[in-house]
Formats: structure tokens, C-alpha cells, sequence
């Protein structure tokens, strides 16, 4: 009798029909004329092919959004990187010479180049010219032979923004014969300041190929 009961309600359950929507039962979609299978309720396997195939995309291009922003990013930090390559180390000359003693103060034109990255320093004019608003260590160097045993020396220079002395270097001693100096400094400069050496009145300093007087600066970092 059960057996019996079973094959009669079976019918009635396989011949039932069964409709699915996204929009939840009883929901009828318009025909949609480019993706009709989106509409065709038979075709569940369909829109759900259709709508895996729309995150992907959206995946795809949020991820290309992405990928594009942090590549403008690590092409504007590359060209940050190669605006801040600043650095210059320069020499009095190659060959024995001595500058000075002179009536006036006049700028030292350092000729010989160990290194002038960004060609800010001009070897014509001896002025370091900042390319770039920054923090800036400078150093400079400063070298005297008084000739003979007992002769005066004096070696005096300083190094300038625009014409303002920022730091100098004295000595004036008539009992050695050679003298050195050296001067370190960190200093904030805008870009398109004048970095010069000035030797001063009555002042001289000497040097040869082993390169005693030098002038040198790199930037530290930028801020702007």
C-alpha cells in the first residue's frame, strides 16, 4: 500500500515546475536583449556564469587600478630620487700654484674636478649654484706654504651664501711654515643661491697634484 502511495505522489513532484530568479521568488525579470540568458529563468547556470564573469572583471580592474597608482607613485619617487643627486668635490689645481696675497677678497676658481653630479658647480666662475631647496653639507679646505723657513704665513678664507660669509678660516703665524685648515658645515639653502670661497685681503694659499685646498658639498635632503 505504501509502494503504491509513493508512485502516485512521485508525478506529482517531477511534474511540479521550479522557477529561480535573482531577484527571489515570484520575481519576473524583464527580457534583456543583449544578455537574454540573464532573464531566462531555465538558464540559472547561466547567470550564474554571467554574474561570476562581472566580479571577475571588476577584480581585474580594481587590480589594474592599483597596480597603475603604485607604479605613478614609484616613477614619481625615481625622478624625486635623480633631482636629488647633487654632489660636488673640486680642487685648487693639478700643478703647483699659489693665489694671493691680494689687495681685495676674490673668489676661488677651484679647476680641478674629483666630481660634479647635477653640474651645479661651475669650474669658470668657481660658484656652486643650488639647484635645489635643501639641507646641504658643505665642507672646505684651506692650504698654505709660506715659501722659506722664518717667512710670514697667512691663510684665511671663508665660504659664502650670496656674498655672506657662513663660516671662515684664520691663521696668521710667522713661526710655521706650512698651515692647513678645515671647515664642516651643514647649512639650509633655496634653490639658486651662490656658494663661493672667498680668499681674503693680505691671504694666500698654495697647492700642487696632491690636491691640499678643496671645496665640496652634496644635498643632504630636499624640502621642497
Amino acid at each position: 500500500m505504501k509502494g503504491v502511495v509513493l508512485f502516485c505522489v512521485l508525478p506529482l513532484v517531477l511534474g511540479q515546475e521550479r522557477t529561480f530568479s535573482w531577484d527571489g521568488p515570484g520575481q519576473t525579470l524583464a527580457p534583456d536583449p543583449i544578455n537574454p540568458c540573464l532573464t531566462d529563468q531555465s538558464s540559472c547556470g547561466c547567470c550564474v556564469m554571467q554574474k561570476k564573469k562581472w566580479e571577475l572583471e571588476q577584480h581585474l580592474n580594481s587590480s589594474m587600478n592599483s597596480l597603475e597608482d603604485l607604479l605613478a607613485r614609484a616613477q614619481n619617487t625615481v625622478r624625486n630620487i635623480r633631482d636629488s643627486r647633487v654632489a660636488f668635490s673640486v680642487a685648487l689645481t693639478d700643478k703647483r700654484r699659489c693665489i694671493g696675497p691680494l689687495r681685495a677678497a676674490t673668489n676661488v676658481v677651484y679647476q680641478s674636478i674629483f666630481i660634479n653630479i647635477g653640474e651645479a658647480y661651475n669650474s669658470s666662475t668657481g660658484v656652486f649654484t643650488v639647484p635645489r631647496s635643501g639641507v646641504y653639507n658643505l665642507a672646505f679646505t684651506v692650504f698654505s706654504d709660506a715659501g722659506s723657513p722664518g717667512a710670514s704665513l697667512a691663510v684665511c678664507a671663508s665660504i659664502r651664501r650670496n656674498g655672506v660669509a657662513l663660516a671662515a678660516l684664520r691663521e696668521i703665524y710667522e713661526q710655521d711654515q706650512e698651515d692647513q685648515a678645515t671647515a664642516v658645515l651643514l647649512v639650509q639653502l633655496s634653490a639658486g643661491d651662490r656658494i663661493t670661497i672667498s680668499l681674503q685681503a693680505g691671504c694666500w694659499i698654495c697647492d700642487d697634484q696632491n690636491h691640499y685646498n678643496t671645496f665640496s658639498g652634496f644635498l643632504l635632503y630636499a624640502t621642497e
